[in-house]
């Protein structure tokens, strides 16, 4: 059997039926070094067979590495292996959850549960790349573990959430966030609404992509909307602190960057400023030991 080196974490995603490599994704450790098929269709063949005798396989361990498996919808199988001190079976079950919404979030459920064209499938993959990696990294936060989003505070926050409020109606969307330094500095009533990991996950997502002035991407709520896409808009107000709403077809991107961020959030462009240069407390992520206290 494969054994990670020390504190690398790698990821495998195949199909449930059939057992097809879609990736593989690692970090750390032997991270340029591929799985080889053999190790591949081991951790997949021991969990069929176990699933054939009605024995349901989740997780198993090494002298140095942990391994989870969690199956979605009978059509993907994700499987985990850590040799993170810290990592434990609720961590890394957390992780595959995280991972799967991700693929989601992106590509939809209906692709990925009645997929017809595997090459096609891999290939489209590629885009949920960014976020998955960023899953894998070591923890600047714990929001992907409590799968709630990390917020922050600021003395004008009043002024800022009025505004909000009435950029959003204006923009014909019930949900709105501002977003400082990857963390929610306020939101409308809908968008906490959300699914908690829905909402941590599209604050994810931002943090995962390249500085962008704006962006209009298509995307799927796991939970509220997984087969039927809306529209997820972001507009950078000042470097560091950016706008995210979710919306229909209308308005246009190019209005909403030229009109409606110009009629509201331009008279108060030196408080942006200055809640966007404002420091905020050091992030301490939480220690995956501690896990067992959300289980």
């Amino acid at each position: 059997m494969w054994d990670e080196a020390g504190g690398s974490v790698t990821l495998l995603c195949l199909t449930a039926s059939s057992g097809v490599p879609l990736y593989c994704r690692s970090r750390g450790g032997s991270s340029k070094q591929q799985l080889p098929f053999s190790v591949i269709g081991s951790l997949n063949g021991v969990h069929m067979f176990g699933s054939n005798l009605d024995v349901l396989l989740t997780a198993a361990c090494t002298e140095n590495t942990r391994v989870v498996w969690k199956v979605f919808h009978n059509s993907i199988t994700l499987i985990v292996l850590s040799s993170d001190e810290g990592a434990s079976d609720f961590s890394l079950g957390r992780l595959l959850e995280n991972v799967f919404s991700a693929m989601v979030l992106v590509l939809g459920l209906e692709e990925l549960v009645n997929a017809r064209n595997i090459e096609r499938l891999k290939k489209d993959l590629k885009a949920c790349y960014k976020l998955i990696d960023s899953f894998l990294e070591p923890g600047k936060c714990s929001a992907d573990l409590t799968q709630c989003v990390e917020c922050t505070v600021v003395p004008s926050r009043a002024i800022l959430q009025e505004c909000l409020e009435v950029f959003a109606s204006a923009a014909e969307s019930r949900f709105g966030s501002l977003l400082v330094g990857g963390q929610v500095l306020c939101a409308t009533e809908q968008w906490w609404q959300l699914a908690a990991s829905e909402a941590m996950l599209l604050v994810w997502l931002v943090r995962s992509l390249p500085p962008h002035t704006s962006r209009d991407l298509p995307v799927y709520l796991p939970h509220g909307s997984p087969t039927v896409p809306h529209r997820f808009l972001t507009l950078q107000l000042v470097p560091g602190l950016e706008v995210l709403l979710l919306c229909g077809p209308k308005p246009s991107l190019q209005f909403l960057a030229d009109e409606l961020v110009k009629r509201f959030w331009q008279p108060l462009l030196d408080l942006l400023k200055a809640v966007a240069d404002q420091p905020r407390s050091e992030e301490k992520p939480l220690h995956r030991a501690a896990s067992g206290h959300f289980s």
